[in-house]
């Protein structure tokens, strides 16, 4: 070989018999790389089937937790606050032992303005269906004992009123804000949802349907 040759490089056949197995052997072991190919439809497809899974589940999510607002009302038994010019005061009832009657539950907190504001049209409507078979419930969502009855004391609320211990008729009626209204029929069905402050005409109006269920 020259100096002005150039080494090539060797041939398999050039190699004794047992490199050349080898070589070969290497050769045949390197694996091949697949590529995968997605389409576009397929991706798309995807994409979408998460999507819709995602709606649905959000759906069933916000149906447990939506405020009910017809159909059986969640039960309860509360204890009234003892309070003098209250009716039922320091008593204990529950929405089984009210079978039979129409139950007007109000949830209220005496620093809500809004539940200020309609203390006295409930006050006058309770006053006017007392002794028709229904019951109005008040129940105080967050106050100390002594804000409450101020409150009670300031608008002279006389219908039953009963603190919610440990949070459970708001978790069970899953209200979203204050104040609430519920009319109850004399079978323990919602016939109305009444939010904020309710018109008076239409308090009275759920008030008579629950009177004739």
């Amino acid at each position: 070989m020259t100096d002005n040759q150039i080494p090539q490089p060797l041939e398999p056949t050039d190699l004794p018999d047992w490199l050349a197995q080898i070589a070969g052997e290497g050769k045949e072991a390197r694996p091949q790389q697949v590529k995968q190919r997605f389409s576009m439809f397929t991706v798309v497809a995807g994409l979408v089937t998460v999507a819709l899974l995602i709606v649905i589940g959000y759906a069933l999510w916000q149906r447990g937790r939506a405020t009910p607002t017809e159909g059986p009302a969640p039960s309860f038994a509360v204890t009234m606050y003892e309070f003098d010019q209250m009716a039922m005061s320091g008593e204990s009832v529950s929405l089984a032992g009210l079978h039979g009657k129409a139950v007007v539950v109000n949830f209220w907190a005496s620093y809500c303005v809004p539940c200020q504001k309609e203390a006295p049209m409930l006050e006058r409507v309770w006053n006017d269906y007392r002794d028709q078979g229904v019951i109005f419930l008040g129940i105080n969502t967050e106050d100390p004992l002594k804000e409450a009855l101020d409150y009670l004391v300031e608008y002279q609320v006389t219908y039953p009123n009963a603190p919610d211990q440990g949070g459970r008729m708001e978790k069970a009626y899953r209200i979203t804000g204050i104040p609430e209204t519920f009319v109850i029929n004399t079978q323990g069905e919602i016939v109305r949802h009444l939010l904020s402050v309710p018109n008076e005409r239409d308090l009275r109006n759920a008030i008579e349907r629950a009177l004739e269920s």
